[in-house]
């Protein structure tokens, strides 16, 4: 381990003293437990605290809490619990305002510590507690603090959007399907089936039936409908191309109208979905300006909605000490298992937040076809270095994360100068 993550682990193990009343929360949806030890790890409650998720429940968790201080004379409190799902938001960020110290321990930690004082796979939710306490009084935990309210509003724009992206390609999927099956040759004529063009084909004339009945000139009057400029020698070929495609279809015609009638409502569907994808971009786009270090980092040729993720899941960039704890934030972290001889393969962590991961890759992808001083990296490291192109991408993130966290922490936009390896290795 590197002497640096060792310090830092100390610093945690040094934050609990003898003066330190140490609970575990395990979290759930209506009744939580918690538990409380000393920094020896011995169980301070007599049995364990059962609160309800609710303003009453809270107080009398910190009733709870300050009784535990008096009886045992500790004047320091830490509360501990684990960051899954959504439900430790409100207690988390209720204690906080409480003044107490709140820090999240990692499920996996809990998990591969249950066994720690029973020697038993047993699962209930006061060992659980007490299991969480435990990982605090070692200091495997991380502090949490709540967001500013920018960082918050753009991380909710960020999830929104993602949850539609997806669901516009389930939705998407869904029409090619559809065409494979009705209409296969139907992606000769139109390379982007969801086009201006050919969502209007869909709308009115989507099966090969409704087309062969048809000509070129009431195909281009049925899409002056939809597009302002149909017609002209563009319009005419390409209705004449799908008329010559819809002769010679192969596609199946049984069932067609109730086929037809779910076609229409899969583009109801897309077009809402993708009205809801533009907006989440209009709102994230007006709220980019006022978040701190967006500007630099759009410097660098980031998309907006990559900026927002990068500031969403990132944080506040100038909190941060070095572009290794984006990469960890991102799960982007290298991993290695080697024992003796043995030397195992070097991987991804990826312990970290997938959307996060997502965007700093497809970035770099991105900055690869227009970013001139990626492109020498990038180069170099396959020519020079002979690096696949998938090591060089994963070294180019790696690049890109010290970069935003250095321009960040001195406030100066993207210099290409700054960002040349130099080329003589």
């Amino acid at each position: 381990m590197k002497s640096r993550l060792i310090k830092a682990q100390n610093q945690r193990v040094e934050r609990i003293s003898t003066s330190t009343l140490v609970v575990g929360i395990d979290i759930a949806k209506e009744n939580h437990a918690a538990q409380a030890i000393n920094f020896r790890g011995s169980v301070l409650t007599n049995r364990t605290i059962t609160f309800a998720n609710s303003r009453s429940g809270f107080e009398y968790l910190e009733r709870s809490i300050r009784k535990l201080q008096q009886t045992h004379g500790m004047d320091d409190v830490i509360v501990g619990m684990e960051s899954t799902g959504h439900y430790w938001f409100n207690i988390a960020n209720w204690l906080v305002q409480q003044g107490i110290d709140v820090v999240l321990v990692n499920p996996m930690t809990t998990k591969r510590n249950k066994e720690n004082r029973d020697n038993s796979p047993s699962k209930s939710d006061p060992k659980d507690a007490l299991v969480i306490a435990d990982a605090v009084s070692r200091g495997y935990y991380t502090a949490f603090s709540p967001k500013e309210e920018a960082f918050r509003r753009i991380r909710v724009l960020v999830q929104n959007r993602e949850h539609w992206v997806i669901e516009s390609g389930r939705i998407e999927n869904r029409i090619h399907r559809w065409l494979d099956i009705r209409f296969p040759e139907y992606t000769q004529a139109f390379e982007d089936i969801f086009s201006t063009r050919s969502l209007a084909t869909l709308r009115r004339f989507p099966a090969p039936s409704d087309l062969v009945s048809m000509t070129p000139e009431q195909m281009v009057d049925t899409w002056r409908e939809y597009m302002s400029r149909p017609g002209g020698v563009r319009g005419m070929r390409k209705a004449a191309e799908l008329l010559e495609l819809a002769r010679r279809s192969v596609g199946d015609p049984i069932a067609l109208e109730e086929d037809k009638w779910e076609l229409q409502h899969l583009l109801d569907e897309y077009q809402n979905v993708r009205r809801i994808i533009d907006e989440a971009d209009e709102k994230i786009r007006k709220l980019l300006p006022v978040m701190p270090c967006a500007d630099l980092i759009r410097s660098v040729g980031a998309s907006i909605p990559a900026t927002a993720a990068i500031l969403a899941f990132g944080g506040d960039l100038r909190n941060l000490e070095h572009g290794k704890q984006l990469l960890r934030k991102a799960g982007l972290n290298l991993a290695e298992r080697s024992s003796g001889k043995y030397k195992g393969q070097i991987k991804l962590t990826k312990r970290g937040n997938a959307l996060l991961r997502k965007h700093l890759y497809f970035t770099v992808y991105h900055l690869l076809s227009h970013n001139h001083a990626f492109q020498t990296l990038h180069a170099h490291n396959l020519q020079v270095k002979r690096m696949s192109k998938m090591q060089s991408i994963m070294k180019l993130i790696g690049k890109l994360a010290r970069m935003l966290v250095a321009m960040a922490r001195e406030g100066q936009a993207f210099s290409p100068d700054k960002a040349q390896y130099p080329l003589t290795a």
